[in-house]
């Protein structure tokens, strides 16, 4: 018997409908893939079949019952989010175990020993590296990945575990070690749910997909008769060509930033050059130190030693103001939390970087603003029912391109794109692949980090690689093989050359 079934659902939301008469059904002790670009509908059906979302219409049996009329079923479904749910000034344990009341700690009184000491089991498990009294604000970002995903599977009364994007922030050992877990949960008879943009991942773990288009199950097949071209051809309706490369075709000209030994937070002695109209790839591990650099650069955080000159002007530490003044835009790994506001409409959270340009006399013209943002819309093909709704609500990959969009406006002659593609769908990642293009074709100078190989080798010109916190290679794209650029990332001597 199916474990969940979902039959016929659909939700419709003003000007939109999320899902169209959509079916699902998971078999326990296999993993099913739910595939699709952003924007496809995965997100509200994941809703649906967890309890957040009634749907319009349609049913929902879980175990067979009539989960919609029985919500208490749907306690059954244990999900992980994309995004850290995360209450960061509580402990690991506390954290791991909410509600108390659900985990057996629910009693009048706690006890944090007790709790720290079921926690310990669960974080040797998932192979997490913190201690179960630490505050997750104290935690690195792969342990905050890891503990959200052994919070649901500490439960001992769920049948279905929903996985979404749950690699994004995990080094290659840490995934390899999640589908061992994966694998074992499977083979103890839970049917799992998981979704990615990672081919290689979806691949790898699924017995069966199902993949969504506008709304709509466009299929469900066993994962042994598809390809990733098939795959692509049925989440996007058209073939992409997987071999097609994005390097600009312009020669880079002069050199634009000069980074010279500098020093931080998470970041030793970095020094590099960033030419006109180059896309300059940045590879390492997570926590090899990336990031770090492009924020202390930019100013995010300040320099402890070196120094960072746009143009032949020195940007002071500390000072991402004199950054933005002198040309230059970073572009965070964590959208949700960095790039955009969430309250805002799309219009409003691309207007904000020109108010400068659309003010006069103090007054912000309305009409101008209109058409600024219109056009930004268009030329970025950010996809949103209007300019007024809520850029929440939009999918991943059209929030990011809305980001670039308002970045553009500034005009800027630097532009940092830290992981610009995660959580994105391939067609969505090919749209901002050309989009780096054109711009550096224009005279843009880019730095792109990425922890995806294929994506660095599709659109860089040229790869610096990090390994624990320093620069140790650059390479010509175009002459190294993917042997060398992997050696340098996890530190081999042999490969620490300089092209």
């Amino acid at each position: 018997m199916p474990v969940l079934k979902v039959e016929a659902v659909r939700k419709e939301y003003p000007g939109v409908v999320a899902l169209d008469h959509v079916d699902l059904t998971l078999e326990p002790g296999k993993v099913h893939i739910l595939a699709g670009e952003n924007g496809a509908g995965k997100s509200t059906l994941i809703k649906t079949i967890t309890g957040l979302v009634t749907p319009d219409e349609g049913r929902i049996f879980i175990e067979g019952e009539d989960a919609l009329a029985h919500r208490a079923l749907f306690e059954k479904i244990a999900y992980v989010p994309q995004e850290l749910n995360l209450f960061a000034p509580m402990t690991v344990a506390e954290n791991m175990f909410m509600p108390f009341s659900r985990s057996g700690f629910g009693h009048v009184t706690v006890s944090r020993r007790a709790m720290e000491r079921a926690a310990q089991g669960f974080m040797e498990r998932f192979g997490m590296h913190a201690r179960p009294d630490q505050r997750v604000s104290q935690i690195s970002v792969p342990d905050q990945q890891l503990l959200q995903i052994a919070r649901a599977a500490c439960r001992n009364d769920f049948s279905v575990l929903i996985l979404d994007e749950p690699t994004s922030s995990l080094t290659a050992n840490e995934t390899a070690h999640l589908f061992r877990i994966i694998r074992t949960l499977r083979d103890e008879g839970v049917a799992i749910v998981f979704v990615s943009h990672k081919m290689d991942e979806i691949f790898d773990l699924g017995d069966t997909v199902t993949v969504l288009r506008n709304g709509r199950s466009v299929g469900t097949h066993p994962m042994s008769e598809m390809t990733e071209e098939s795959l692509i051809h049925l989440m996007s309706g058209s073939n992409i060509a997987l071999d097609q490369r994005f390097q600009p075709h312009s020669v880079p000209g002069e050199v634009i930033l000069s980074v010279e030994h500098m020093s931080g937070p998470g970041v030793v002695d970095a020094s590099f050059e960033l030419r006109r109209g180059e896309i300059l790839g940045f590879a390492g591990l997570v926590g090899a130190g990336r990031s770090e650099l492009m924020q202390t650069m930019f100013g995010y955080h300040r320099a402890t030693a070196g120094r960072c000159v746009v143009d032949g002007v020195e940007i002071p530490p500390g000072r991402p103001d004199r950054s933005v003044a002198r040309g230059m835009v970073y572009l965070s790994e964590e959208r949700k939390h960095h790039g955009i506001f969430p309250l805002l409409s799309v219009r409003e959270n691309i207007s904000v970087s020109l108010l400068d340009q659309l003010a006069r006399g103090g007054i912000i013209s309305g009409k101008r603003e209109r058409s600024r943002v219109d056009d930004l819309i268009a030329s970025f093909d950010v996809r949103t029912p209007s300019p007024e709704k809520k850029i929440r609500f939009l999918s991943g990959g059209n929030q990011q391109k809305a980001i670039i969009g308002r970045a553009m406006a500034r005009r800027p002659r630097i532009l940092i794109f830290d992981e610009p593609t995660k959580g994105i769908d391939i067609g969505t990642k090919f749209q901002i692949y050309r989009i780096m293009q054109q711009l550096a074709e224009e005279g843009v100078g880019i730095i792109l980090v990425s922890s995806e190989m294929t994506e660095l080798q599709r659109c860089a010109t040229r790869i610096i690689t990090m390994y624990e916190r320093r620069i140790n290679g650059s390479f010509d794209q175009a002459t190294t093989d993917v042997n060398t650029l992997v050696g340098a990332i996890i530190g081999a001597r042999e490969t620490r050359h300089v092209a």
